[in-house]
């Protein structure tokens, strides 16, 4: 019988049996299922070393969830519009369908063969009408609740991809600002676009986060920065013969500084000053083609003056590039002598610099004339940005910065709390072919009118190549009727942005065959939120922010109760190779099928964290090789010869709670995610009991089960060898439908009995290197005496926190009162020894003399293997030589 493992040749016979068994298969009437999903992969061509780290995550913890008796859902399903698909068709000569098609099949056959465990029954392609026509649906629900709108924007454009891009979707590159997907400088252009408007939950999406238990520090501070909450004050200025118009500032307490006031080219003060001054018209209409790097520090002053909201005096209104129309109001006070921005303008237009705010004297070890003398200074060379005190502001001069700050927006109507949020409306519009088509026509006596649920879904026609909008060149598509008025109308050629599809996927894996709703809403509130969700960390902004928003939206719709998503979010890290992230453009891919698809998969588990980046190194996977060909190689020796013992022999009750360690440890590791220590626990086992049989010919029982626990817990992760174990071992019915190991004895002190013995072992070499004994005849272990056992468990109770050494004295007092049979003078010392530990845990965690004795009793063969030498394990009694060096978890140690 071969003991060589060759994963080619069982795989297709497991997965035969795990299909037509149907194992991975979730009945409808299941209760609560835990949702275990990988972000669903674009249809790029081929799965990634990204990939495959993805699905082996989710593929483990299904698996370890559905053996531990969880009903699982596990779906898979392909993410298949998108801008790339397009290009690549465009490339290739072909159709966006065509190409993503082909695509699908290809990486569904990897997929398989990889040995992942999907709900097959489940899956979705967001490019099928089946799927698209609920994108619509919902686009029609969130119009009608007042989400959507449709308006004229100066829009981030990619000349390259020929579309408008969401501002999460531009990078920054070395300083410039580029497409996140080509790479290719981003510009500007004035167009009519759908937007959501999440900005409506931006309060809710950051304080949710705080909730967010389960999702990473790292993601949750991208979010929150990215939402950019600012507290501050809404400031009214009074612009002449154009009404109010509202600044917010975080500094409110600057307000004497203002010195002009500024506009975004954006902001409809300067669209109604431009209608009756060509040089303010002809400065708008240039600046909002460009990008803000190239604006600069340019603008116009206007006619308009503003009125200081609480000295009445006359302000100069510009209009300014560097003012943004999506941040704050798209107005702001200029204080350019506390305002980096503000000052770099003033300076570029000869505006008064004025400092109403100075260091406090102590900053200047109390020179007042120091203070202001450098506040001064300062005009010309960079504003203060610092806290101090009030001057030039009237009756609030001397007050602290901090405390003006409130009592100007508490004394003054004109000033208002207020909060802001950098988080804009996400746009949805793309000038795109391979997306879902807005579901909207545009009518000249109607205006726009959205499509009528019966005609959903609003189907993308025949794929026409042209370099710009296809749909645009479709006369058959873009030429229809108004649904209102049944008049001629032009349909709506934006298709929307790829994220809406991957916004709301996870509901319709619940009930993916629905025809009259997009899922079962019951369902939904009963089965959600998604358990565990896996994927990259990049993706924090644009997939699960919306994805966020998106969730609460459909709760405010009354199609949902949840208002989160995801419980717990894992992100995991990158593949290297070289120290770079793998990379076709660089050139150094490893094929998920290099390696063979068992070995990369448990390779990519065992080699780090989740979450950690590792380095994929043709040595690092030859030991996830070497691990499978270690366990099926001991499953088929057993098989093979078969010849074992009935009678227990001391140390086969070692090997027993030593697989029930195992087990406990390896537990624990599965629902951390560590898969990396899971695997190592899984090697230390198979080292064990492979020691175990080479040292004696093994129980036949005992063993079997090491070798059983053994299959069963590296299924998991390399589930095609861990059903040719089980198999071989015969194992009742599938592995994959196996019950999870469960410890035959008690496990609270596995970790202190692995310690106790791993310690022993360690100083039993470290004395035998010292004292150069070459050869030992007899090692000695005397383990302490009992009541040093109860004392250091009575110390532990008795001492709350760090042990004082000046306290010893009422501690001996405090242990001879429990009648322990030991005078002060033995007890004394020994409680001041105990007094040097920092931990009341350490003291509370002893083992008892009794559990102590034993388990070096049971784990003498280790000695004996070792050294081959006579091993005695004894108790200390109070009359030893050796008495008063043995400590609980310290045993005495004489070597002849």
């Amino acid at each position: 019988m071969t003991t060589h493992y060759d994963h080619a040749q069982v795989q297709e016979f497991w997965q035969y049996v795990w299909e037509r068994d149907d194992v991975y298969a979730l009945p409808e009437d299941a209760e609560d299922p835990t949702y275990v999903l990988g972000m669903f992969p674009y249809t790029s061509g081929t799965l990634h070393m990204g990939h495959v780290r993805n699905y082996a995550i989710t593929d483990a913890y299904s698996r370890y969830r559905r053996m531990q008796g969880d009903d699982v859902l596990h779906p898979m399903g392909w993410d298949a519009f998108g801008l790339p698909a397009e290009n690549a068709a465009f490339e290739r000569k072909t159709d966006p369908r065509s190409w993503t098609e082909a695509c699908i099949r290809r990486m569904r056959e990897e997929l398989e063969t990889m040995g992942f465990g999907y709900d097959w029954s489940r899956e979705i392609t967001t490019c099928e009408p089946e799927y698209y026509r609920w994108n619509q649906w919902l686009f029609k629900r969130l119009y009608e609740a007042g989400l959507v709108e449709y308006e004229a924007a100066s829009v981030n454009w990619c000349p390259d991809c020929e579309t408008v891009l969401a501002a999460a979707q531009v990078a920054e590159r070395d300083g410039d600002r580029v497409c996140w997907r080509c790479e290719t400088p981003v510009g500007r252009r004035e167009l009519d676009q759908w937007f959501f408007t999440i900005t409506d939950y931006a309060e809710e999406l950051h304080d949710g986060l705080e909730d967010l238990d389960g999702w990473s520090d790292g993601v949750r501070e991208i979010q929150r920065n990215w939402i950019g909450r600012q507290e501050g004050a809404r400031i009214a200025f009074d612009v002449r013969d154009h009404g109010s118009v509202d600044v917010f500032s975080t500094r409110p307490e600057t307000i004497y500084g203002a010195t002009f006031l500024a506009v975004s080219p954006g902001h409809e003060l300067a669209r109604a000053l431009a209608e009756d001054d060509d040089a303010v018209a002809d400065y708008v209409d240039t600046v909002r083609e460009q990008e803000p790097g190239e604006v600069g520090l340019s603008g116009i002053e206007t006619d308009a003056t503003a009125a200081h909201p609480l000295t009445g005096e006359e302000l100069s209104v510009y209009v300014a590039g560097y003012v943004l129309e999506d941040v704050g109001t798209g107005a702001v006070m200029g204080v350019p002598g506390h305002n980096e921005r503000d000052h770099a303008f003033a300076l570029e237009h000869d505006l008064p610099i004025e400092r109403v705010i100075v260091p406090e004297p102590s900053a200047t070890d109390g020179d007042e004339s120091a203070a202001h003398g450098d506040a001064d200074e300062g005009l010309e060379n960079g504003p203060y940005t610092g806290e101090g005190v009030l001057e030039g502001s009237g009756e609030y001069d001397g007050t602290p910065s901090e405390a003006a700050r409130e009592e100007l927006v508490a004394d003054h109507d004109e000033l208002e709390e207020d909060v802001t949020y950098r988080l804009r409306d996400w746009l949805i519009s793309r000038q795109r072919y391979w997306g879902t088509p807005i579901p909207v026509v545009h009518c000249d006596d109607c205006g726009h009118e959205l499509v009528p649920d019966d005609e959903l879904p609003v189907e993308l026609p025949e794929f026409v190549r042209t370099t710009g909008n296809p749909l645009e060149e479709h006369d058959s598509f873009r030429e229809t009727e108004c649904p209102n008025c049944g008049g001629p109308a032009r349909r709506e050629t934006d298709t929307m942005d790829t994220f809406v599809d991957s916004s709301w996927y996870y509901l319709r894996f619940l009930s993916p065959h629905l025809e009259d709703v997009p899922f079962d809403t019951d369902l939904a509130d009963e089965w959600l939120p998604v358990d565990v969700y896996v994927g990259g960390e990049e993706h924090a902004i644009l997939h699960l922010l919306y994805t966020r928003f998106f969730t609460r939206a459909l709760a405010d719709l009354d199609l949902l109760d949840r208002r989160e998503p995801i419980t717990n979010l894992k992100s995991q890290g990158t593949v290297l190779y070289d120290g770079e992230k793998m990379s076709s453009s660089r050139g150094n891919v490893v094929a998920p099928q290099e390696y063979g698809a068992e070995t990369t998969r448990l390779f990519v588990l065992s080699a780090a964290h989740p979450e950690q980046d590792f380095e994929w190194t043709a040595n690092n996977v030859r030991g996830a090789y070497d691990l499978q060909q270690t366990l099926y190689g001991m499953a088929a020796a057993f098989v093979d010869e078969g010849e074992t013992r009935l009678e227990k022999r001391g140390h086969d009750d070692y090997i027993a709670r030593e697989t029930d360690r195992t087990i406990a440890a390896v537990t624990d590791e599965y629902e951390r995610f560590r898969f990396h220590r899971a695997a190592t626990e899984i090697q230390e086992l198979a080292r064990l009991l492979r020691r175990y049989r080479a040292y004696d010919q093994p129980h036949g029982e005992i063993y079997r089960r090491g070798l059983l626990t053994l299959a069963a817990l590296i299924s998991p992760m390399a589930p095609h060898l861990g059903e040719e174990c089980w198999n071989k071992l015969r194992g009742e019915g599938l592995v994959v439908e196996a019950d999870w190991p469960e410890p035959e004895h008690d496990v609270s002190t596995a970790q202190r009995e692995r310690r106790l013995v791993e310690t022993t072992l360690e100083d039993v070499r470290d004395i035998v290197d010292v004292a150069a004994i070459d050869e030992p005849e007899r090692i000695e272990l005397v383990v302490a005496q009992p009541w040093k056992y109860d004392v250091t468990q009575l110390v532990g109770e008795y001492v709350d926190g760090t042990i004082e050494v000046a306290g010893t004295e009422a501690l001996v007092d405090q242990v001879l009162t429990a009648d322990l049979e030991i005078d002060r003078e033995t007890v004394a010392p020994f409680v001041d020894e105990l007094a040097e530990r920092t931990g009341r845990s350490d003291l509370e965690r002893v083992l008892t003399a009794e559990d102590e004795l034993a388990i070096l009793e049971r784990s003498a063969w280790l000695l004996v293997d070792e050294f081959d030498a006579e091993i005695v394990v004894r108790q200390a009694a109070d009359d030893d030589d050796v008495a008063g060096k043995a400590r609980p978890g310290k045993p005495a140690i004489h070597i002849d």
